[in-house]
C-alpha cells in the first residue's frame, strides 16, 4: 500500500520548491443545513472532528501554482477528511476550480485520494459526479489539458470522473485504484486487479511513478501538453515533410529487395527515430478499454521548443489496443492544437481470434476516422513494412513520406502469391508486380517523396510537422 499523505503534502510534493507560491482559491459554500440534506444524525460532529484532525474545512484543497515552468490549477484531495469523499461543498470547490481554469486558460492537475461519494448526503452527494463531469467536459472542450495523479486510495466516482477521465493519468506505486472500494468488492476478487500496477498493465493509466520523481514528471507533461499551437489546419499537401531517415539505405532495385530491406533486423525501428528526432518525449500507455499494445508507441515529444504528438508502430502486428491508443492520441492532440507525426511499420493488423474478439475491425475503423477528420496537421513517415490496411490506418492522406528501406503493399507478396494460386517460387515476381518499392509509391502518388538519409536531427528539405 502506498503511503497516504495529506492534501497539502501532496501539493508540496508536486510543486516542489515553488510550493510556497501556491495560492488557494476562495471556497464558495452554500447555506449550511443541520446534519446535511438528509438530516444524518452526527454528520455535523463528524465534519467538525475531521476539520480538527486535518486542519481542513472540506475534502479538497484547490488553488493555483507553478509546476516546473507551467502555471496550473491544482486540486488536491484530503483523504483524512471523511475519506476524501465528495459532498455538495466539495462540488462547490471543484466547480470553482474548473471555472478558474477556463477563465485563466490554465491546465488542471488533480491529486486524487478519495473513497467516493459521501453517504451522509445521499443522492445529493452522488449528483456531484454529474457536476464534476460537466465541468471537466467544458474544460476539455475549451482545449485545456487535464492531468491526474492517482494516490492511495482512489475509488468510486472520484476515479470515474477526475481520474479515469483525465488526458494523462499517473499513479503512485501500490495505490489502490478502482471503481469498487475495498469494502464493496466481491469477496473472491483478486486484490491485485485494483492496484496501480495492474491498471497500468490493463492500459487504464499511463505511468506509475514514485513520489521523488513526481513533480519533475508532472512538470514535463504540462510543458508538453501546453506547448502545441499547430500553425496550419488539416493534413493536406501544404503540411510538412517528416524527419530525415536514419542510416544510409538506398531504394531497393527490386520489389523483393524492398521487402527484405524493410524486414531486416538491422534497420532502425521507431524508438530510434523518436529518440533522434525529439529533445525529450513522454508516452501515454493504453487504450482506456483494458488493452495495451507494446508495438505501438504513442505520446508527446519536444523538438526545438515545440510539442509534437507521435504514434509509432514498432514492426509487429498491431493489436486492436494499439489502434485505439493511436486514435486516443490523435484526438487529444487535436483538442490541444498539437501537430501529429506517425511512423508506419507493421506487417499488418493482428488477425488471430483474440484480435477479432477484442474488436480489430472497429478499432481500425476508428483510427481511420481519427486521421481523416483531424484538424491539426498529420505527417506520416513509412519507416519499414507497410502491410495493407493495418498500416494505412495510421497514414496521413496526401502527406505520407517513405524511407529508402521501406515498402507499402495492398497485401504481402507471399499472401498474394498464395491467393493467386501461384507456386511459391513466383513470390519475387509477384513483389515486382505489386509495385511496392518507395520509388514505385512515389510514381503511383501513394507517398509524397522518399526522405533522404540523415542523422534524424537535421531536415534541410522542410520544417517539422505542423509548419509550412
Amino acid at each position: 500500500m502506498a503511503e497516504r499523505r495529506g492534501a497539502r503534502a501532496a501539493i508540496a510534493a508536486v510543486l516542489g520548491p515553488d510550493a510556497g507560491a501556491f495560492t488557494e482559491l476562495s471556497s464558495p459554500e452554500g447555506p449550511s443545513v443541520p446534519d446535511g440534506p438528509l438530516g444524518w444524525e452526527g454528520y455535523d460532529a463528524a465534519r467538525a472532528r475531521a476539520a480538527e484532525r486535518t486542519g481542513e474545512r472540506e475534502s479538497v484543497v484547490c488553488g493555483t501554482g507553478r509546476i516546473g515552468a507551467t502555471e496550473a490549477v491544482v486540486i488536491s484531495f484530503e483523504f483524512g477528511f471523511l475519506g476524501g469523499s465528495l459532498g455538495e461543498r466539495t462540488g462547490d470547490r471543484l466547480e470553482a476550480a474548473y471555472r478558474h481554469a477556463r477563465e485563466r486558460r490554465l491546465p488542471v492537475v488533480s491529486l486524487i485520494a478519495t473513497g467516493g461519494s459521501r453517504m451522509q448526503e445521499g443522492m445529493r452527494a452522488l449528483l456531484q459526479l454529474q457536476r464534476v463531469a460537466r465541468h471537466a467536459a467544458l474544460t476539455r472542450t475549451a482545449g485545456l489539458a487535464q492531468l491526474a495523479v492517482v494516490r492511495d486510495p482512489t475509488t468510486g466516482g472520484g476515479w470515474a470522473t477526475l481520474g479515469a477521465g483525465a488526458d494523462v493519468v499517473l499513479a503512485l506505486p501500490g495505490a489502490q485504484i478502482g471503481f469498487a472500494g475495498s469494502r464493496v468488492r466481491p469477496a473472491d476478487a483478486d486484490p491485485y486487479a485494483y492496484t496501480a500496477e495492474a491498471q497500468l498493465a490493463a492500459g487504464q493509466i499511463d505511468a506509475v511513478v514514485g513520489e521523488e520523481g513526481l513533480g519533475a514528471l508532472v512538470g514535463r507533461w504540462l510543458a508538453l501538453l501546453t506547448g502545441g499551437g499547430a500553425q496550419v489546419a488539416g493534413s493536406g499537401a501544404g503540411a510538412a515533410p517528416p524527419p530525415d531517415a536514419l542510416g544510409g539505405a538506398r531504394p531497393a532495385a527490386t520489389g523483393w529487395d524492398a521487402v527484405l530491406a524493410a524486414r531486416s533486423p538491422e534497420r532502425p525501428r521507431a524508438a530510434a527515430y523518436l529518440d533522434a528526432y525529439f529533445d525529450h518525449r513522454e508516452e501515454i500507455g493504453g487504450d482506456r478499454c483494458g488493452g495495451k499494445d507494446p508495438g505501438m508507441l504513442c505520446g508527446f515529444g519536444r523538438r526545438e521548443g515545440r510539442t509534437v504528438a507521435f504514434a509509432a508502430q514498432c514492426g509487429t502486428a498491431t493489436l486492436p489496443a494499439g489502434y485505439r491508443t493511436a486514435a486516443r492520441l490523435i484526438r487529444l492532440a487535436e483538442r490541444l492544437d498539437i501537430p501529429v507525426l506517425t511512423l508506419v511499420d507493421t506487417p499488418g493488423a493482428a488477425n488471430d481470434a483474440r484480435a477479432e474478439r477484442t474488436g480489430a475491425g472497429a478499432a481500425i475503423a476508428d483510427l481511420f476516422a481519427a486521421v481523416a477528420t483531424a484538424r491539426v496537421p498529420v505527417t506520416t513517415l513509412l519507416i519499414g513494412e507497410g502491410g495493407s490496411g493495418g498500416a494505412l490506418a495510421l497514414s496521413a492522406p496526401d502527406n505520407t513520406w517513405a524511407t529508402p528501406d521501406s515498402y507499402f503493399s495492398v497485401i504481402a507478396p507471399e499472401l498474394a502469391t498464395a491467393i493467386l494460386k501461384r507456386d511459391p517460387g513466383h513470390t519475387r515476381a509477384t513483389a515486382d508486380q505489386l509495385r511496392l518499392r518507395p520509388q514505385d509509391l512515389v510514381s503511383l502518388g501513394v507517398v509524397r517523396g522518399i526522405v533522404p538519409a540523415g542523422n534524424g536531427r537535421e531536415n534541410a528539405d522542410g520544417p517539422t510537422p505542423g509548419e509550412r
